[in-house]
């Protein structure tokens, strides 16, 4: 299955934190927006006047929700390129309003809408990036679920001793964090689950 064309990209752990470290620097405005003009297709969609306007505003609180919900609803329809594009607004309005276990949360989902639309190889990246993060805040329900996330990703790409390796992580943390039981049975599911014929493990 070829992987899908994506809309923006989010730029890396170390451009952001540059970029943050420019800002903290700046002794005029900082501009409204880092993000390009939203695509045209995007902005006649129905839930984009809530969002259009709280970028106008600079609100990212309100911006990255309005944001999310777009996304939410462009997943259901399998829109996934649309889809994208919201996530990675919600994740960069996160990240402007200082709001960090929503924007270690927002780059795990974008790492399952990719999973959900066929791409295991760059859900990965955000997989990854969302247990780094939430490790930093000490977030273990989010890396928790990252870790099974990216565990599946692995799984999906054959690489079963790796993802085994994550499912079981994912347990512990979820364990820890006192998470829903399905989500704790998710992780395990995957933890058990059997090598198809066929199938390569690494060593």
């Amino acid at each position: 299955m070829a992987s899908p064309k994506w809309g923006e990209r989010s730029p890396g752990l170390l451009a952001r934190l540059a970029q943050s470290a420019r800002n903290a620097l700046r002794t005029e405005p900082a501009p409204r927006s880092g993000l390009r003009e939203l695509p045209l297709a995007l902005r006649r969609a129905e839930l984009a006047a809530p969002y259009l306007a709280a970028e106008r505003e600079g609100d990212h609180r309100r911006a990255a929700v309005a944001a999310v919900a777009s996304m939410d609803r462009a997943i259901a329809g399998e829109e996934w390129w649309a889809a994208d594009i919201w996530a990675h607004r919600g994740l960069w309005h996160f990240e402007q309003a200082g709001m960090a276990l929503q924007a270690t949360r927002q780059a795990r989902r974008i790492g399952e809408l990719r999973f959900a639309a066929g791409d295991p190889h760059t859900a990965r990246r955000y997989y990854a990036e969302a247990i780094d993060e939430a490790r930093d805040i000490g977030a273990e329900r989010e890396q928790g679920l990252a870790a099974r996330g990216l565990g599946q990703a692995l799984m999906e790409l054959g690489r079963v001793t790796e993802a085994r390796r994550l499912a079981s992580a994912a347990v512990d943390l979820l364990e820890r964090a006192e998470a829903p039981a399905s989500e704790i049975a998710a992780a395990r599911e995957l933890l058990g689950r059997e090598v198809a014929v066929g199938e390569t493990e690494e060593s």
